[in-house]
């Protein structure tokens, strides 16, 4: 599908964009050409095609859920304003 030097200056002016005189006639080509081949893309057919996660027929790789890091929660609360049960307690802002 084509596009106008028109359809290609109403598409900028929705998407805010400005772009001099001389611009319009390489962006209308390049537009219309993604168009073209969105198109090429829609008519593919993949009816039968499975949903993928990913291209290639492999299973993903999970680390162990072990922890890594020592709590250090007590060492943080030590600069905390105040705390109550082991929570920070903050001003209140909505009444």
């Amino acid at each position: 599908m084509p596009l106008s030097s028109k359809d290609v200056e109403n598409i900028a002016h929705l998407a805010r964009l400005r772009f001099a005189e001389n611009e319009v006639p390489a962006f209308t080509d390049n537009l219309s050409r993604i168009i073209d081949f969105v198109n090429q893309l829609e008519a593919a057919p993949v009816g039968d095609a499975p949903p993928m996660a990913h291209p290639l027929d492999q299973p993903q790789r999970l680390r162990k859920d072990v922890v890594t890091e020592k709590d250090q929660r007590a060492e943080f609360q030590k600069n905390a304003a105040a705390i109550e049960a082991g929570l920070y307690l903050v001003p209140r802002v909505i009444e």
